[in-house]
């Protein structure tokens, strides 16, 4: 059994291609910062190759309030957070977002999604009460 668990949640007002595009985003980010997420190449019947995917189920949750969210992440060590946002949303280059996020005051940061991974207690606990996206 895994012991910890990925979780992607979208912003309520996101249009569905909004929504769409912030979960691939993180979960490349999820399956870049952590070790073992992405199991092994495997093979099929007929020996077709087929590469590896997450090894965790990744449900997709809906909030109303991610900086709340976020924040409260954050207040967990054992969290770690990864989050898509506005600025990086209207940026051409990652270099672009890179300058704008660096001259954005928190505050002003509108965030698309964020993907949490921990231990399985600290993130239900945080996210237990979310809806699955529809």
């Amino acid at each position: 059994m895994l012991t910890n668990k990925m979780v992607v949640i979208i912003a309520a007002e996101a249009p569905i291609g909004v929504a769409l595009n912030t979960a691939a985003l993180l979960g490349v980010g999820l399956g870049r910062q952590h070790d073992g997420t992405v199991g092994p190449d495997t093979t099929d019947a007929a020996g077709t190759p087929h590469t590896g995917m997450c090894a965790y189920p990744i449900p997709i949750l809906r909030a109303d309030d991610l900086r709340t969210l976020r924040a409260q992440a954050a207040a967990r060590p054992d969290v770690t957070i990864h989050d898509m946002h506005q600025v990086a949303q209207q940026a051409r280059t990652y270099e672009q977002m890179a300058g704008t996020l660096a001259g954005t005051k928190p505050e002003d940061i509108q965030y698309l999604g964020l993907a949490l991974y921990g231990p399985r207690q600290s993130i239900d606990s945080l996210t237990g009460a979310l809806p699955l996206y529809r």
